[in-house]
Formats: structure tokens, C-alpha cells, sequence
């Protein structure tokens, strides 16, 4: 596989340094069981409201999530099946055992 250009790859990077955070990992998380509130992100993460909407700004910018103004509310969701993938991934590759027998090829 080649390498990425150089500015894809500097995208790439600030989406692991923003999922570094366990907080904003979990609104992302979240987020990708379908369109929820900010109220509702919070109970589920057990964070604050107000760190809530601070981590979405900041995934939204990111094209993590996206927002959908309904009357009052603006609901959440993943901002494309790329991140649910990607998240999918990375928790499978979590779970799995770990192999004792390291070996370097």
C-alpha cells in the first residue's frame, strides 16, 4: 500500500489524537447507534453536558459526527460509515488475545 499524501496524512493523525481522548471516544461511540441528543450523549458517557457539546464542536470539525437540527434539538450521529468501520476495527483489534509468543519477522 503507498503512502498517503501528506496532507491526508495529517488528518489522519488528528483523528487518532482527538479518538486519544476516552471521553471523546466515547461520545463518537455513542453517537454511531444513531442520531442522539446532547442530553442523551451525556447520561450515556456520564459526562457533562457542557464537555459534551465542547468534544462535539470538536468532532464536527473534524468530520466525525454530524449534527441534524431537529425543531429544537440538534441530534448527533456519525459522520459517515467510514468512522463506524474504522471504530469497529480498532474495538475487534482491542478484544482480541494477546499472544503471548510475540515473534518479530
Amino acid at each position: 500500500m503507498p503512502l498517503p499524501e501528506d496532507h491526508h496524512l495529517t488528518v489522519i493523525a488528528e483523528t487518532y489524537r482527538l479518538l486519544g481522548d476516552p471521553t471523546r471516544l466515547k461520545v463518537v461511540l455513542t453517537c454511531l447507534e444513531g442520531p442522539i441528543a446532547v442530553g442523551d450523549i451525556a447520561k450515556a458517557t456520564g459526562a457533562s453536558q457542557s464537555l459534551v457539546s465542547h468534544h462535539l464542536r470538536l468532532l464536527r470539525a473534524a468530520r466525525l459526527v454530524r449534527g441534524t437540527r431537529r425543531n429544537k434539538q440538534v441530534l448527533y450521529e456519525a459522520a459517515d460509515h467510514h468512522i463506524a468501520s474504522m471504530l469497529a476495527d480498532m474495538i475487534a483489534h482491542a478484544a482480541e488475545d494477546v499472544d503471548d509468543d510475540t515473534h518479530v519477522d
